[in-house]
């Protein structure tokens, strides 16, 4: 589990729930300094580029400051942390595909090939690319063909070990949708990293 056990307990009691609601410092910084690592990670496990998952996470932070008034402790404050970050996530994968949307192929075109037609960068040939180990890109790779809420579900339990309530909070699902859309998610992983010749 990431952070200490001690402190995922203090972020419990009533007293630091209120000292939050009131807005004092550090009580915010104290949940920042636990958290800010494990919301970056999730954000670029749920597919966002360094860059935007920084962004993500520092919104998400901006957004709990905003908010934090509203948070009733009866949920962990991590639970509420995550599900402000997952909303977050949502917007900014709904505007990277409307950008991607409104990209001419001609911008993709000149982005890929000099003005004499010759490319700016070869593609490397496919044997190669699977020759030389990079099995985590492969992966990230696969976790691409994944619907949010299933990459979501899947970085949650794997990477960020939350728990069964903690997922099912932040997703908004039963804990019977959450066991599909795990096995959906390990099922589509196992499955596309075989097509690529690795075994998981």
């Amino acid at each position: 589990m990431h952070g200490s056990n001690t402190e995922h307990e203090i972020f419990r009691d009533p007293a630091f729930v209120e000292r939050l609601r009131i807005g004092e410092a550090a009580a915010t910084q104290a949940v920042i300094r636990a958290y800010l690592p494990q919301i970056v990670r999730a954000a670029r496990g749920a597919g966002l580029p360094p860059d935007a998952a920084e962004d993500v996470a520092q919104a998400t932070f901006l957004t709990f400051l905003n908010v934090v008034k509203r948070f009733e402790g009866r949920s962990h404050v991590r639970t509420f942390l995550f599900g402000i970050l997952y909303k977050k996530v949502a917007e900014t994968r709904r505007q990277q595909a409307r950008e991607r949307r409104s990209d001419s192929i001609d911008d993709v075109m000149e982005s890929r090939f000099r003005p004499d037609g010759h490319w700016h960068t070869p593609p490397r040939p496919i044997d190669e690319r699977f020759d030389d180990g990079k099995v985590p890109q492969q992966i990230d790779g696969c976790l691409e063909g994944l619907s949010l809420n299933q990459r979501m579900a899947f970085v949650l339990r794997e990477s960020e070990e939350l728990t069964t309530e903690e997922i099912c909070k932040i997703l908004d699902v039963s804990r019977t949708n959450l066991g599909v859309l795990l096995y959906r998610a390990r099922n589509r992983l196992r499955e596309c990293l075989e097509a690529k010749g690795v075994r998981p």
